[in-house]
């Protein structure tokens, strides 16, 4: 009796794996149901696996299926040369009124020797949907020289993927709902890299049923592409907007009682800044948040323009400055440090991008992309306050004590009575006179 309840039991867990209904896409044997588009590099059928090899003069290639799949679960395995850089396409297009036909579309990253494999970015598009740096445990999962399996699950607007089963990127995105699925060689970084070659093996995909059978709720961060909206996570979790995307309800300039009348402006759901004469707060004016704020979280998409310079600001008391120049408090730096001239001011590079603004410099080496939208975080609780981009932990100080107080005597603050130390304060975007974009501004109030 007892051997009969175990395998009743064992069956249990047997049964829904074997209900699942997985086609293959790959034959093995030839590339019916695959086209090819992009670039020249070779595709060919070598020993049951589908084998890409780097062409010199050729931009990316893609080998894409035939039909479209919208929710799926795709699996697949996959070797590559080292070093090397491809990937797998989903949910992806190809286009003669964009980009001239050019692939485009979510892509599962491949990277030997592995770093970043399995983020997302988006091929001729936005750039990293989802960078490792916001899952460091992900970094090293891939193999060398070794066959991988790699796990893609797509439903609605959540998009996660795995490598050798370990999770790697959640998102939620609603930019495409369906699209081809392709196999990607890169164009070679340099000609050491022609000929090289990846490989794929059991690509299959799960069509029916798709949300009986994806994966429980992982513990890794999720990120919300979806601009100015609250994931069903960040809500559970307590996420505010601070900005609605569409009003200028909660802000008011920092020296007025009510939003800017010019300078600011609202467009497909982005918060501009604009163009000025590059002067501090000389056009619109700073803007504030109407209710001040203690212990928190904050995040701000943010991109800027070439040469642009502008300020995220925290602890900010709007009525210590009625003169000229910006609202004071803490400042997480935005700038162009390549172009704007006040990189090169400040002590040790404490004005450029993502500093405490005059006193703590952020690293020089920064996972930043000037033409995309980036992610600024200031986590703070109490007294301790970290500066974060993309994902990555820039500096930490701790306010209130001896150590601060020497750095704020020795900045352009020192004359501004208490700076950085108050219990609470506005939250500041600021105007510099360059044009900069906002989006996703949210906030987690801490107890």
């Amino acid at each position: 009796m007892k051997k009969i309840a175990m395998f009743l039991l064992a069956s249990m867990f047997v049964v829904p794996a074997m209900s699942q209904n997985w086609q293959s896409l790959f034959n093995g044997k030839n590339l019916k149901g695959w086209t090819q588009l992009g670039g020249k590099a070779e595709f060919k059928v070598v020993d049951g696996t589908i084998v890409g090899t780097t062409k010199a003069d050729q931009p990316n290639s893609f080998l894409a299926t035939k039909k479209n799949y919208g929710n799926f679960i795709l699996e697949f395995e996959f070797k590559m040369d080292e070093p090397l850089n491809s990937g797998v396409q989903f949910r992806s297009h190809s286009q003669k009124d964009y980009r001239n036909g050019k692939v485009h579309g979510y892509q599962f990253e491949l990277a030997s020797p592995g770093g970043w494999t399995g983020a997302v970015w988006d091929e001729e598009g936005r750039g990293w949907m989802y960078p490792l740096s916001f899952n460091p445990r992900s970094h090293r999962v891939y193999k060398s020289n070794e066959w991988n399996k790699g796990r893609i699950e797509a439903y609605g607007t959540s998009l996660r993927t795995w490598v050798n089963g370990v999770p790697c990127s959640d998102f939620i995105d609603d930019a495409d709902a369906s699209g081809f699925i392709a196999l990607q060689v890169h164009a070679p970084y340099d000609p050491s890299y022609v000929g090289r070659k990846v490989a794929w093996r059991n690509i299959r995909i799960l069509t029916e049923d798709v949300e009986k059978f994806l994966s429980p709720e992982g513990d890794i961060y999720q990120v919300n592409c979806i601009p100015n909206t609250l994931s069903e996570r960040e809500k559970q979790e307590g996420w505010q907007l601070l900005w609605d995307g569409k009003t200028t309800n909660g802000w008011r300039g920092a020296k007025l009682d009510k939003f800017p009348e010019k300078g600011w402006v609202i467009e497909d759901n982005l918060l501009k800044v604009q163009k000025g004469n590059g002067g501090e707060s000389t056009n619109g004016g700073d803007i504030v948040t109407t209710r001040t704020y203690r212990n928190f979280i904050l995040k701000v998409d943010f991109k800027l323009t070439e040469g642009a310079n502008s300020g995220i600001k925290y602890f900010v008391k709007p009525d210590l400055n009625k003169g000229e120049g910006s609202a004071i408090g803490c400042e997480f730096q935005l700038l162009d440090d390549v172009r704007h001239p006040d990189a090169k001011l400040g002590v040790n590079g404490n004005r450029k991008l993502g500093s405490l603004y005059d006193l703590i410099p952020a690293p020089e080496k920064k996972n930043f992309d000037l033409y995309a939208f980036n992610t600024a975080m200031v986590i703070v609780r109490g007294n301790h306050v970290e500066h974060w981009l993309n994902g990555v932990k820039l500096l930490e100080y701790d306010r209130n004590n001896q150590m601060f107080n020497a750095l704020v005597a020795y900045s352009k603050y020192r004359n501004w009575p208490n700076f950085g130390n108050h219990r609470e304060g506005n939250i500041l975007l600021q105007d510099h006179g360059d044009e900069v974009w906002f989006k996703n501004v949210k906030i987690l109030e801490l107890k």
